[in-house]
């Protein structure tokens, strides 16, 4: 998939359901595209390399996010010995918690298979084609791209918790969509992440089957509040109109 049409998707989908924050694409490799330079500085955790994406595109290895032991566990990292003592002691504090227990810890998703690197890019100038398109989702934007998975996929997404970086591994594997409700760490690293905002993650070679439908179920939702809207305002001024009166009195 070429960039330009990477970029046309890319529009479509934002202005479809009016996204806040432009679609990331995330890819896995082995090697850095031409053209991609390599993450510098130091983040506290992998998840915030999506938001970092939003405005430049670069390549991570596990050396950057070394700093997050369950990010490395779940997108299949080489761990080094200090990581894997990290997280024994994160699942430790987790299970005296009573977040995570050893029966939750084979649930999680794992990246089946290993990669070198792990690509960002805001989904509009991406110099790879996106293995997952991770998008910052409201309610409202939420049930549009739930309606998609239905007619795309034939199946609701799963709605995702903890840990939020578990979405891609999800979709990697299974090839499907999924809703992230985030985690706590996630909430924490990200400003982007606010109470209100969840994630939706698209399997990439699903992207331009997401988007045509994701355009039509926003018009169609835009139509039909605008119908349900009219006929609240009726019903509370003591009318009892019938479907075909609502359409006609919208000019439908």
């Amino acid at each position: 998939m070429s960039e330009d049409r990477l970029s046309n998707l890319a529009a479509r989908l934002a202005a479809a359901l009016e996204l806040r924050q432009p679609p990331v694409a995330l890819g896995f490799s082995r090697f850095i595209p031409s053209g991609m330079s390599e993450h510098t500085g130091r983040v506290p955790a992998g998840c915030r390399f999506w938001e970092d994406a939003a405005d430049a595109a670069f390549a991570t290895s596990a050396a950057d996010h070394s700093l997050c032991a369950i990010g490395v566990y779940t997108h299949r990292l080489q761990e080094s010995p200090a990581q894997q003592s990290d997280l024994m002691d994160a699942l430790k504090v987790f299970g005296e918690l009573g977040y995570v227990t050893a029966q939750d810890l084979a649930t999680i998703p794992v990246l089946e298979s290993q990669h070198e690197y792990v690509l960002y890019s805001p989904l509009s100038r991406a110099p790879f084609v996106p293995d997952v398109v991770l998008l910052f989702v409201l309610a409202n934007q939420s049930l549009i791209l739930s309606e998609a998975t239905q007619q795309v996929e034939n199946q609701n997404p799963p709605a995702m918790g903890r840990p939020a970086c578990a979405v891609v591994p999800q979709v990697m594997n299974t090839g499907r969509a999924a809703l992230s409700l985030g985690c706590c760490g996630a909430r924490a690293y990200l400003d982007v992440l606010t109470d209100d905002i969840a994630l939706f993650a698209i399997p990439g070679a699903k992207l331009e089957a997401y988007v045509e439908r994701i355009e039509t179920l926003a018009n169609a939702n835009k139509v039909l509040t605008a119908f349900h809207q009219l006929r609240r305002r009726d019903v509370e001024n003591g009318r009892a109109p019938t479907v075909q009166e609502s359409l006609l009195e919208m000019g439908a």
